[in-house]
């Protein structure tokens, strides 16, 4: 592996790891100091509402300056932010108003942060000789690792340290990623910028040009179906994840296979994109595209069913193999579909949603949980993927994701 892809995908791995291990200590953290659940759902909402602004508002820093740079700042904005609540937690104690404050500083690292490495991508597979598609499949692969292990080590620093001690440790690896990130060349990824292409968009200071990249999402019909995709599968598999497979296992008495689960999605989302690059470019994208529609919709089905604890792990599994699938082809379209000037404003604006959309499907799921039952939110949640699946295997401007064109 070459000296600029295996620094980018370390880098990409650390990063992952440590919002993975703070994604579980913080709530802890929280819920320790506070005493309270809703503290840790307001500190949830600080996070995701600055995270999605930071994410439109900072795309055009990402498409303005070097993104290797783009990505380290963030790297240390979010290690700054880790730092602070055990810095104050042995200084003047630690209070909601405290975590408040640090979810809505991190968040202008983390969104940027993944942006900056997503539209990196095509500068490093170009430098380095490497087809785009086998990197992005290589990537996927590696967040289902990172997603596999990172609950355990999560679970591990847990049970070994106080949650603020955890933090110091986060903030370590937000750190390395910084510094893993320094060591890819910095002429990898170096990219066309607007000022550089005449009529290109380079003011962003206008109200108008913030919203470039929400703009260019809704004005591409390829872009714009696979935003709607990803919203809906967002939706699911938070509502999934978050609390359908939780309750049920709660309410079963069994709330220590609830990870093992977790564990079978990330472990089809690491055979999915790992397969997808070792045989990306052999089989036609369509084809990848329609085995991971299928395979979610019938994971998510036989999640829905909330039979034998071996069946919800199978469909888990299967679930996942769809989701690493369809997530490769998802990001190659949008390497293929985003001109290089454009590609931070529009990224950003694609993980702005994201980010907001899982607050939504945990929402609708405790509430349909709360009115009916859980095997009811799950076959709503299945229902609604299946739907969106079909949409989108019969949707024009869909067929054309095996295409270069906007």
């Amino acid at each position: 592996m070459s000296r600029i892809v295996l620094p980018y995908l370390a880098s990409f791995a650390t990063s992952l790891l440590g919002n993975s291990v703070t994604a579980i200590a913080l709530p802890l953290l929280v819920l320790f100091t506070t005493g309270s659940p809703l503290g840790a759902g307001i500190v949830a909402i600080a996070a995701a509402v600055p995270a999605a602004l930071a994410g439109i508002l900072m795309g055009s820093l990402v498409d303005r300056i070097n993104r290797r740079t783009a990505a380290v700042l963030s790297d240390v904005i979010s290690a700054a932010a880790l730092l602070i609540l055990p810095i104050v937690d042995l200084t003047v104690g630690l209070s909601l108003g405290w975590f408040v404050a640090v979810a809505i500083l991190g968040s202008f690292g983390d969104v940027p942060g993944i942006t900056a490495r997503e539209a990196m991508l095509p500068a490093i597979a170009g430098s380095s000789g490497t087809d785009p598609a086998r990197l992005i499949g290589m990537r996927e692969a590696l967040s289902g690792v990172m997603l596999l292990i990172g609950p355990a080590v999560a679970g591990v620093l847990v049970a070994s340290f106080a949650p603020v001690t955890v933090l110091w440790i986060t903030a370590g690896l937000a750190g390395l990623a910084a510094l893993l990130t320094l060591g890819i060349p910095a002429h990898a990824t170096a990219h066309e910028r607007a000022d550089e292409v005449p009529g290109a968009e380079t003011r962003p200071a206008r109200p108008g040009a913030l919203l470039f990249g929400l703009r260019h999402l809704a004005q591409s019909p390829v872009l714009r179906s696979l935003m709607l995709l990803a919203v809906v599968l967002a939706v699911v598999l938070a509502a999934t994840q978050g609390i359908v497979i939780p309750v049920h296992f709660a309410f079963q008495g069994q709330p220590g296979l609830v990870g093992f689960v977790l564990s079978s999605l990330a472990a089809g989302l690491l055979i999915g994109g790992g397969a997808f690059a070792m045989l990306g470019t052999r089989v036609r994208r369509r084809t990848w595209f329609t085995a991971g529609l299928v395979l979610l919709a019938l994971g998510f089905i036989g999640i829905s069913l909330l039979g034998p604890v071996w069946t919800v792990f199978a469909a888990a599994a299967l679930a996942g193999l769809g989701g690493g699938c369809l997530n490769a082809v998802v990001g190659l379209a949008f390497v293929e579909h985003v001109a290089e000037t454009d590609r931070g404003r529009v990224l950003g604006a694609q993980n702005a949603i994201v980010t907001l959309t899982p607050a939504l499907g945990i929402g609708g799921a405790a509430a349909i949980i709360e009115a009916g039952s859980t095997q009811l939110a799950a076959v709503v949640l299945a229902g609604l993927w299946v739907v969106a699946a079909l949409v989108a295997l019969a949707a024009p401007s869909l067929r054309r994701i095996s295409e270069n064109e906007n």
